[in-house]
Formats: structure tokens, sequence, C-alpha cells
């Protein structure tokens, strides 16, 4: 990988990890197109690469969402020695935001593996872009979209992680299938959208800092400069695109999300099916 793809597909990171298009496709679509070295291979300089720029997404969300972080860690922790302060909305969010990460775990680790070799295909990415993009659309369309992030309960806290759950299958999208379920559960697409980041957090953080712990070492001297470029333009990138994304939320709908997914998986089947790409 020279420094001009691991720039642009840093780039690619910080634009699509938090929007609901799947990160993990669209990197990987852009890393076959400009013959980059398979993701999947876990000793290769790519994969410590893209371990450490998911690390630049993931600072960007931690910095968006820091005074939220601190009083949900705060509440937590203080309603663990009280049990009085154990009633506050806070504490009850951070509870939720920590059920709501459980799913995603548990089936990433059991199943890495598989995950990482077997359903890691551009034709799989292919249609869940599309089946996937279909499932936001109805939920969208279908939702009240009437409940506030504060009227979060166990049960909608746990189907969004459910929909968290089932993005450990590329081009799922991790944002987009939380949002679609909790859209089904009648949130608002604002609030759908917060709380997928909040829950997106810990999973994202830790699987990060593992990939990044084992094949760090794998980077060549020669692409840290490209590398660290790459870091800081996800980082600022991310950031751009979550309080942009927020902002849209309270008044657009994700139709054009849709339609991008669709039609980026329509691509890749006529990519795929004339040979000029191979799966």
């Amino acid at each position: 990988m020279n420094f001009i793809q691991g720039l642009i597909l840093g780039v690619i990171q910080g634009l699509t990890e938090f929007l609901p298009i799947s990160s993990s496709a669209h990197v990987q679509i852009a890393s076959e197109l400009m013959n980059v070295p398979g993701l999947s291979d876990k000793n290769s300089a790519t994969t410590a690469f893209v371990a450490t720029i998911q690390l630049g997404t993931e600072a960007a969300v931690l910095l968006y969402f820091a005074k939220d972080i601190w009083r949900l860690v705060s509440a937590f922790f203080i309603g663990i020695f009280n049990v009085q302060k154990r009633a506050t909305r806070d504490y009850r969010m951070a509870c939720y935001v920590i059920l709501g990460s459980i799913p995603v775990g548990v089936v990433g680790i059991l199943f890495k593996g598989f995950i990482e070799t077997t359903v890691r295909n551009l034709w799989v990415i292919a249609i869940t872009l599309i089946v996937f993009g279909l499932v936001l659309l109805i939920a969208d369309r279908r939702g009240t979209k009437q409940k506030q992030i504060t009227e979060l309960s166990f049960g909608s806290a746990m189907l969004f992680g459910i929909g968290q759950m089932l993005a450990v299958i590329p081009g799922v999208s991790r944002s987009g299938a939380s949002i679609s379920f909790g859209l089904f559960a009648g949130f608002n697409r604002a609030a759908a959208a917060r709380f997928s980041f909040l829950i997106g957090i810990p999973a994202v953080l830790a699987s990060g800092l593992l990939e990044f712990k084992d094949s760090y070492h794998n980077l060549d001297s020669n692409l840290m400069l490209g590398t660290l470029t790459a870091t800081v333009t996800s980082f600022v990138v991310g950031y751009l695109v979550i309080a942009g994304l927020l902002r849209y939320l309270n008044k657009g709908s994700f139709v054009p999300f849709v339609i991008w997914r669709v039609l980026v998986g329509i691509a890749l089947v006529v990519m795929l099916s004339t040979g000029f790409i191979a799966a």
C-alpha cells in the first residue's frame, strides 16, 4: 500500500464510518479497485493500517460525545455504590449502553474467524448493501419516529444491540442496522442515530485496540507517515460527519443513504459479474 492509497482509504473510513452505508464495505471495495492487499490478512500491513485508522474515527466519536460519556460513566460508577442514584436517568442510560453493546461483542468473539474468512466477500457485501438498504428504507417509512432517547427501555436497548450485532456481516453497516431497529421501535431519526453511536463506542473501541495491538508491528517504516496522515484525516472527517449527520436528521430522512447503498450494491454486482473485480 502506498501513501496515496492509504490517504484515500483514510478519507473513505472517515466518511463512511458513521453514515448508514457501511465503512467496511466501502473500504474493501476501494482496496480491491486500487489493488490493495486483502484486508482479511491479519499479518499484513493493511490490517494494521485499517486498525489504526479505525482508532482515528473512534477518537472522533469519543471527542464529540465526551461530555455525554463522562456524565454516563460517572453516573454508572456512582450508582454502583449508591443504590438511590440508580434511579437517575444517566445511570439507566449508562446501563442501556452497556446492554446494547453486549450482543455484537459476544457474536464478534464467537464467530471472529468465520467472519474474517468466509463472509468477507464482495458478493456478500453487494447483497447486504442492497437488502439492508431496503430494510433501512422500510424502517424510515414505517417507524412512528415519536420516541426521544430519554424513552429508552431495557427492551429497546437490546433491540438496538441486536441491530448492531448484525453488522459483523460486511456490508450491513453498524449504524445502519442499529438505527433501523431503533426506527422500528418508534424512535425518531436523531435519537436512533445518537444511541447507535453511543452503543458503538465500547465494541468498536475494544475491537480496534485489539486489532491494533496484534498488528501494529507489521506497519513498515515507509508507511508510518501515510498511516499517521490517514488516521488524522479519518478523525477530522469522521467528526464532521457525526456533527453533520445529527443536524441533518433533525429534518432529513435516510432515503439518500438508501439510494446510495442500492446503487453501490448494483454497481458491485455488475463489476463482479463482468469480472472487473474479483470477489
